[in-house]
Parts: C-alpha cells; sequence; structure tokens
C-alpha cells in the first residue's frame, strides 16, 4: 500500500499539531494505513500541500487546495473527535 502523506496545519506549527498529528497517526496504525505525517504553520502549507493526500487543519484555512481539507478542531476540543477520524481514514482509503 502507498503511504499517505497527510499535512497537519495549527497556527503556529508545534502544540496542536502535534496532539493531531499523534491521534491521527494512532489511528492510521490501527487501520494499516501507512502514513507520513507533517506538521507545519498554517501559513507554511502552501510549500507542503505538493504531492499530500489530506490536509488536516485546526484554524480556519483561506486558500483553497486541490486535496482534501479536514477540520481537526475536534481533537483538541474533544468534541466529535471519532467523526473527524473517520473522516480522515475513510479519506486515506479512497
Amino acid at each position: 500500500m502507498k503511504t499517505k502523506r497527510i499535512i497537519v496545519a495549527c497556527g503556529t506549527g508545534i502544540a496542536t499539531s502535534t496532539v493531531v498529528a499523534d491521534k491521527i497517526s494512532e489511528a492510521c496504525k490501527k487501520e494499516g494505513i501507512n502514513a507520513s505525517i507533517i506538521q507545519c504553520k498554517i501559513t507554511e502549507l502552501r510549500s507542503y500541500a505538493d504531492g499530500a493526500d489530506l490536509i488536516v487543519t485546526t484554524t480556519i484555512l483561506k486558500d483553497k487546495y486541490n486535496i482534501p481539507v479536514i477540520n481537526g478542531l475536534s481533537f483538541i476540543t474533544g468534541i466529535g473527535e471519532e467523526k473527524a477520524i473517520q473522516e480522515i481514514i475513510n479519506e486515506l482509503k479512497k
């Protein structure tokens, strides 16, 4: 199976993106999905987007991308986290 490239973007590229990246990594392992996760600041997203399979962001994304974008705020709030994980898994299995 091809390694899926996921970009996790937040305001600073450190704290919240680490939490989100860890949870996505764990979910991918459970589902048998090979994933490469890149963490970055939202302002750096454009430079990492080429070749990515999915973007997960915890902040408002103003730009448009030709790949799926999933709101990852639920990983921080805990509300709707399972739904977000399932959405990510479904997208990566396409």
